[in-house]
């Protein structure tokens, strides 16, 4: 089969791999739609994977082409998402049924071969039926959603409570539908490019404001009767980012994190003061992984895919065959790719 196998940080290569083989708990996966998360860029990049060579890539869907024999809930032909965190399901967190806090877990793309191919092999148990009237595109974006919504799981939006999404990206576009599901009136978008709030637009956020042009706190302010936001749900994963969503939280609101940082991280002086002199709560979010495994943000997500309440296609901007993944990841390291939402590889096309 085809792959995209990472040998090395900068050297990803298409070459013809062997088909993996599968245990009586496993199930063969034939990739229909695979996502590029932003992490994905630093780790073929930058950072590389754990060992090498190693295939990339966790966000993903696909058809099941084969069954291990242990298998009963799932037959080949079913059309699939695939969670990529595998739990060791032993230590006291996966035992707690907080399999996002494991202690020893692998995962698909990193720890792993991922989805960066025409098949993978992953155990029954990670494995989701999507219904027919989800598209693969649609179902290999499950994995961004369900990171958003375990951590609005976190939080209490009350009906009408004022949300402020910092960084409109792909996880910031999820951030805004569960947002507005969840009752947020006004919905704040923030962010630097316009392509983004535009987008933030279409799916129902109330004010999109461009800190570049505008003065985000005063029209934050003015939008919700000088109080700021009950809520900030920060996704921009920068420095300005952190401290912009602080500086239009409310008293006694809660700033949700999302974004990674890559380096240290610093507040500035009177973002701190807010935190502190204002009682905010300042909560961090990791993965997308409860009970029922792999999770109820999974099984909520398909339940609103399946019934139209979770809008996905517009996210999606590129469409591309594996051989141009080493060409692509070259220009998105390189920030010459242009302007983008979300690139899916489609390796059985």
């Amino acid at each position: 089969m085809k792959a995209a196998v990472l040998h090395a940080p900068g050297d990803l290569r298409v070459e013809d791999v062997p088909v993996p083989e599968i245990g009586p708990d496993d199930v063969l996966v034939e990739v229909k739609a695979a996502g590029i998360c932003g992490s994905d860029i630093g780790r073929v990049m930058v950072t590389g994977t754990y060992h090498f060579p190693t295939i990339p890539g966790h966000e993903f869907a696909g058809r099941v082409e084969k069954v291990g024999a242990s298998v009963s809930h799932l037959n080949v032909g079913d059309r699939v998402a695939v969670a990529p965190l595998m739990p060791c399901r032993k230590c006291q967190w996966c035992e707690a049924g907080k399999f996002h806090l494991c202690d020893d877990y692998d995962f698909m793309g990193s720890r792993s071969d991922g989805a960066f191919a025409q098949y993978l092999c992953a155990p029954a148990a990670n494995v989701l039926k999507v219904p027919d009237n989800v598209p693969y595109e649609v179902a290999a974006t499950i994995e961004p959603a369900a990171i958003i919504l375990h951590g609005i799981h976190k939080l209490d939006i009350k009906l009408g409570d004022a949300v402020a999404v910092v960084g409109c990206g792909a996880l910031g576009y999820f951030a805004l539908q569960f947002a507005k599901l969840s009752g947020a009136r006004p919905l704040i978008a923030i962010d630097v490019d316009d392509d983004k709030l535009a987008l933030a637009r279409e799916v129902g956020a109330d004010l999109c404001l461009n800190p570049v042009r505008d003065d985000v706190v005063a029209r934050v302010q003015e939008a919700t009767g000088g109080r700021g936001v009950a809520v900030a749900l920060e996704c921009a994963g920068s420095e300005p980012g952190r401290n912009l969503s602080i500086m239009v939280t409310a008293k006694q609101g809660a700033v949700m994190l999302y974004g990674t940082a890559y380096g240290d991280v610093t507040f500035a002086e009177k973002a701190f003061a807010r935190i502190v002199r204002e009682e905010l709560r300042v909560v961090g979010s990791w993965n997308s992984y409860s009970l029922p495994f792999p999770g109820k943000e999974w099984f909520d997500i398909i339940g609103l895919l399946a019934d139209g309440r979770l809008t996905v296609e517009p996210l999606i901007t590129h469409r591309a065959t594996l051989e141009e993944a080493p060409s692509i990841f070259k220009a998105l390291k390189e920030r010459s790719f242009g302007r983008y939402h979300k690139i899916l590889f489609k390796p059985n096309d």
